[in-house]
């Protein structure tokens, strides 16, 4: 049995604190450590049939958590972007990295996404010293991390990076609609929808779709 969601402000208020308490563990042993330069890293964008895979890597200060913060694909577009300008005011640094749709082609999605997270933290104006990182362990990766598996609702750092990677790569996909009216990537961000395979019917690929994607892989030779 799951829980009771608590009802009355102070409840809810309550369960926030335990819940950004137990986001924030695995940070901690490292600031007690002494380790302050810690990076979340995560990624979105594998599934789509369009757009590219975009990840975000950030540091917070040492002791510093946000309330509300979760993995973002629990979270609505509005609270995203609320979370999104409290973390981008409170970070230390905000990596952004990304791979083509043609990168993506030509190295497979796995590789493309751990491309676009070391892209993400190359780019952060501070190196980390440690790295939490969602998913598997990345053989190679060339930074000392941490995987962790659902990372995103575990780890508040890789939780931050999950939000802040959404909605940039929202927000991308929204500019990419204006010239690519017919595939209505401005609701459904690139993903297999019905509208979406339509149009590909209708009106074919862009150059931002990714031909190796087997969503329908006849439809696409026929289209290519």
């Amino acid at each position: 049995m799951s829980p009771k969601k608590p009802k009355t402000k102070a409840g809810k208020a309550r369960a926030q604190t335990w819940r950004l308490k137990k986001l924030l563990e695995m940070e901690r042993v490292l600031w007690d450590q002494g380790v302050t330069l810690v990076a979340g890293v995560d990624e979105v964008g594998r599934g789509p049939l369009a757009g590219p895979v975009l990840a975000a890597a950030v540091i917070l200060p040492v002791g510093v958590g946000i309330r509300g913060v979760d993995d973002s694909k629990k979270l609505t577009a509005e609270k995203r972007e609320e979370l999104f300008t409290e973390i981008t005011a409170k970070a230390l640094a905000i990596g952004v990295g990304a791979a083509s749709s043609r990168e993506i082609d030509r190295i497979n999605i796995l590789r493309a996404s751990h491309l676009a997270m070391e892209r993400a933290l190359r780019r952060l104006p501070t190196q980390p010293t440690h790295v939490f990182v969602d998913g598997l362990r990345i053989p190679g990766f060339p930074y000392e991390h941490t995987s962790v598996i659902d990372g995103d609702a575990k780890v508040h750092c890789i939780a931050c990076a999950s939000i802040v990677a959404k909605v940039i790569r929202d927000r991308l996909m929204r500019m990419l609609s204006v010239r690519y009216p017919a595939y209505n990537w401005a609701n459904n961000c690139g993903y297999a929808t019905m509208d979406h395979r339509n149009a590909i019917v209708e009106v074919g690929l862009t150059p931002h779709h990714r031909r190796s994607f087997d969503f329908n892989r006849q439809l696409i030779l026929e289209l290519v």
